[in-house]
């Protein structure tokens, strides 16, 4: 039989105290994040707007990361002015109601009812919660281009 030094005892000593804090400090649990922060990006949108003119707003969805199961929805609310805001595939929103967003790239429509100041809010909601606020504001387009200079000077 072969004579156990100390030395060699310590070495096995190490290395069995290795092996059992790997197997302890491993966590079996497979961490899966679902939760990823997103934005809302759009083009610049025109300032002015007269009754029955249109606005495009081209919006695009940008994540932080990729998670299948998260689903993405919108909705709007306009405090001044009146108008319609549709979506690219001909919905009309409803202000406060929710509506589920399909793509990650679209294009919404807003058309002024009056020649007042539109302001309306965009909010696109995830299924975590997560809300992204955007505004935009129209100016009334009477077509009087003497207003219009006299705010110049």
């Amino acid at each position: 039989m072969k004579k156990i030094t100390f030395k060699r005892a310590l070495a096995l000593a190490a290395w069995l105290a290795a092996i059992v804090l790997m197997f302890v400090a491993c966590d079996y649990e497979l961490e899966i994040k679902q939760v990823y922060g997103f934005d809302l990006e759009t083009m610049p949108v025109q300032k002015k707007l007269s009754v029955g003119q249109t606005a495009e707003i081209r919006c695009t969805l940008v994540r932080e990361g990729e998670y299948d199961g998260v689903r993405f929805f919108i909705r709007m609310f306009q405090y001044d002015g009146r108008g319609i805001l549709q979506m690219d595939d001909g919905t009309t929103l409803i202000p406060n109601d929710l509506y589920p967003l399909e793509k990650m790239q679209f294009r919404l429509y807003y058309t002024a009812l009056s020649n007042d100041q539109s302001n309306i809010s965009i909010f696109i909601e995830d299924s975590f919660g997560q809300v992204v606020e955007k505004i935009f504001s129209w100016q009334g387009d009477t077509g009087d281009d003497e207003e219009d200079n006299e705010n110049i000077e």
